[in-house]
C-alpha cells in the first residue's frame, strides 16, 4: 500500500531530478570535460608544453579524486548540502581559471573545478535516495545523471567563439553561480542525519563494471576528434559530433525506465552491446560524416546510460547510503579512464587509431561476463 507520503515524494520527482542535472551539467560539461576543448587556446596564452597539458589534466583528475573521497561523507549527512559545494566549487573553480594571472593560479582552478564534479554525483544520488519515492526513483537518477550530456552540448560550440577563453570562462563561472542559487532556493530541504551504517553486498562487480566503463570510453573522449579529422573529417564537423554525444546523451536517461521492464542486468548488457557497435563505427576505414554522428549518438547515448545504470546499481549495493555505492563505482569508472587514456595513445602509435578502437569494441562486449550471477547485478 503506497503512503501519502509516498505518493507526495513521488510526484514531485521532476524538480529535483532536473536541478540536480543542471548541477551535473555544469560540474562535468563545464567544470571538468570543456577543458579539452581549449587546450590550444590554454597553450598559447600560458605557453604550455604537452607534458605540462597533460600535468594540468592531471590535477583535474586529482581533483575529482579529492571530490570523491570526501563526497560520501558529506553526503549521508547533508546531500543537499554536498550538492550545494559542488556548484560552489565548479563556480569558484572556473572564476579562478578565468582571472587566472599566471599558471599556478589556473591550475589550482582546474582542482577546484575537479573537485565539484567529485563531489555532485554521490550527492545527487543521496538526495534522489532520500527525497524521491520508490516508484520514480529510478527515473529520477538516471534523468539527473543526463545532465552531463546537457553541459556538453552547451560547451560544443564555445571553442568556435570570436571571444577570448576567459570570457567563456568567465561566462561558465556566472552560469555556474546562477545554477547554484537556484539549487539552493529549489532542492528539498532535510534535516542533518546521522551517517548511516550497514553492510554492502556485491561491491566487486559494481566496480569492474565502472572500470569497463571508464576502459573503453577513454580512448573516445581522447581520440574520437584525432580519428575524425584522420578519416576527413573538418574541425566544424568533428564539433558537431561533439555537440551530438551531449544531445544523444540527454536519451540515456531512459536507461531507468529500461531497468524497470526488463531488470538492470539486461538492460546494461543491451547498453553494452550498443557501446561496442558505437566504437566499431570508427574502425572503418572511412566512416564518413554519418557514419561519425551515428557513433557519436550511440557513445553519448550508451555512456549516459551506462553510468545512469551504474547508479541504480549501487543503489542496490547500498540501500541505506547510495553515494557510498556511487562513489565506488565513479572511483572505478575514473581508474580505468586513467589507465586507459595512455595505453590507447601507446596503441595507436603502433598499430593505428582505426584498431584501437576496434579493439576498444571488442572490449565492450565483456561485459557479457555478466550472465554469470556473480559478475551481475544482484537482484534487489
Amino acid at each position: 500500500m503506497v503512503t501519502i507520503e509516498e505518493e507526495k515524494k513521488t510526484s514531485r520527482w521532476w524538480p529535483t531530478a532536473a536541478i540536480g542535472a543542471g548541477v551535473i551539467a555544469l560540474c562535468y560539461g563545464f567544470a571538468r570535460y570543456a577543458y579539452g576543448l581549449f587546450v590550444p587556446r590554454f597553450s598559447e596564452t600560458f605557453g604550455l608544453t604537452t607534458v605540462a597539458v597533460g600535468v594540468l589534466g592531471g590535477l583535474s583528475t586529482a581533483g575529482y579524486g579529492l571530490g570523491l573521497l570526501v563526497s560520501p561523507t558529506t553526503s549521508a549527512r547533508s546531500p543537499r548540502g554536498t550538492v550545494l559545494l559542488a556548484g560552489v566549487a565548479a563556480t569558484t573553480g572556473l572564476a579562478l581559471m578565468a582571472l587566472a594571472p599566471n599558471v599556478v593560479v589556473f591550475g589550482a582552478g582546474i582542482v577546484v573545478a575537479g573537485g565539484s564534479a567529485g563531489l555532485v554525483s554521490p550527492g545527487v544520488a543521496q538526495l534522489i535516495g532520500e527525497t524521491v519515492g520508490v516508484r520514480a526513483r529510478a527515473g529520477a537518477q538516471t534523468w539527473a545523471n543526463t545532465g552531463t550530456g546537457l553541459g556538453l552540448a552547451a560547451s560544443a560550440f564555445t571553442p568556435l567563439l570570436v571571444f577570448g577563453w576567459p570570457a567563456v570562462w568567465a561566462t561558465f563561472a556566472g552560469l555556474g553561480a546562477a545554477m547554484t542559487l537556484l539549487a539552493w532556493r529549489t532542492l528539498p530541504r532535510k534535516e542533518p542525519a546521522e551517517v548511516a551504517t550497514g553492510s554492502a553486498r556485491g561491491v566487486a562487480p559494481l566496480v569492474v563494471n565502472s572500470v569497463l566503463i571508464g576502459v573503453t570510453s577513454a580512448p573516445y573522449w581522447t581520440f574520437s576528434s584525432s580519428r575524425l579529422t584522420e578519416a576527413g573529417l573538418s574541425p566544424v564537423a568533428a564539433t558537431w559530433c561533439w555537440f551530438t554525444i551531449g544531445v544523444a546523451g540527454l536519451l540515456g536517461g531512459l536507461a531507468g525506465r529500461g531497468a524497470e521492464r526488463v531488470g538492470l542486468r539486461a538492460a546494461n548488457l543491451i547498453t553494452w552491446t550498443l557501446a561496442a557497435a558505437g566504437l566499431a563505427l570508427l574502425a572503418l576505414p572511412h566512416p564518413g560524416l554519418p557514419g561519425a554522428l551515428v557513433s557519436s549518438a550511440l557513445f553519448g547515448i550508451t555512456y549516459m546510460a551506462l553510468t545512469g545504470l551504474c547508479i541504480l546499481w549501487a543503489a542496490e549495493v547500498s540501500p541505506t547510503r547510495p553515494a557510498r555505492g556511487v562513489t565506488w563505482s565513479f572511483a572505478g569508472l575514473g581508474v580505468g579512464q586513467t589507465a586507459a587514456s595512455p595505453l590507447a595513445g601507446a596503441a595507436a602509435s603502433a598499430i593505428g587509431l582505426p584498431a584501437v578502437f576496434g579493439l576498444t569494441g571488442l572490449v565492450a562486449l565483456l561485459a557479457w561476463s555478466q550472465l554469470h550471477p556473480r559478475l551481475a547485478p544482484r537482484r534487489g
